[in-house]
Formats: structure tokens, sequence, C-alpha cells
């Protein structure tokens, strides 16, 4: 299940004690959610459970940014990002998430664990022109080719900045 909702300009901002928590498995179907996410999410829990998580996802977020995150996880390391979320409403709220994979005995993946907060508004004003110029190129091209050439774009500005994505989302 998609969300439907068409995107609008409708924020909600997180408040400063809020954490919204989720579990899934390895194929990105919630198993458990917090009251928070729920309230943020504008969703029934039944309605979140047992669906992916992209039910929730903005399609102004880069695919790109999606993909670093995956390929992170699937590792087994975790990661921590910038993410502009959509309610079924059409609403919008930014979240700093770290996603951290679920470990079995043998040390590979058996599920993801996020939690996420409030960003501060200053990291924002750097991620938002950033996710937006990465989100250009790839409706630019086909969806492959554009998440490729949108990485690429990512991995320039890191490297003119001599610094990781992680780094970078912990230093603003």
């Amino acid at each position: 299940m998609k969300n439907k909702a068409t995107p609008n300009n409708k924020e909600m901002v997180l408040r400063d004690e809020d954490f919204i928590v989720s579990k899934t498995d390895l194929k990105g179907k919630i198993t458990y959610c917090n009251e928070i996410f729920i309230e943020f999410a504008k969703y029934d829990e039944a309605d979140l459970l047992n669906k992916n998580h992209n039910v929730i996802r903005h399609p102004d977020m880069p695919g790109s940014i999606f993909k670093l995150l995956w390929d992170t996880i699937q590792s087994g390391s975790e990661l921590n990002a910038y993410v502009k979320n959509m309610a079924a409403d059409g609403s919008f709220y930014w979240v700093l998430a770290n996603v951290t994979p679920v470990l079995g005995r043998d040390l590979k993946p058996m599920g993801y664990y996020s939690v996420r907060r409030k960003p501060k508004k200053a990291a924002l004003d750097v991620i938002v022109p950033l996710y937006k110029e990465l989100r250009a190129l790839e409706n630019r091209s086909g969806k492959k080719e554009g998440i490729e050439l949108s990485t690429k774009m990512l991995n320039n500005f890191l490297n003119e900045k001599g610094i990781s994505y992680e780094k970078f989302i912990l230093s603003i």
C-alpha cells in the first residue's frame, strides 16, 4: 500500500521530546510502530502494520538517499539520514532518522529498527536545497539512471567536502 494522498504544503513539526519508533522485517514491512509514528503518519495502526514503510515516503525524497540507506543497513551497518515523510492526508514532516539493523546470531540482519527525532532547523536549511537538487536530477532522467546520477552528484558533493554522508549528516 503506497500513500495515495496528494502532497500539500502543510508541515507538521515534531515536538522536542518526540521519538518516532518503528521496526520492520527485512523487506521493509512494518512490524511495530509507536503512538508518535501513528500520530504523525495519520494512519490507524492496523493500516500501518504489515505494510511497507514506504507508505509514508514523500515524493520529494531523492531515491539516492533511500539507495544509500538500504545499501548501508543491508550490509549490517546503521545509518543516520534526514527524511521527509508524508502523512495520509498529504501533509509532511521532517525527521532525523537513525536506522539500525537487528542482527541475528549469525550477525546477519533479521530486521530493522528506526528511531526518528526532530531535526534542527539549521540542518534542514542545508538538506532541503540539496535534496531538491538531487530529486530534480532524478526527475529529469529515468528512474534507474536518475538514481545513479543522483548518487554520483551526492558523492561528488561529499567528496568536495572531504566527508562521508554519515559525518556530514551529523555535522550539520
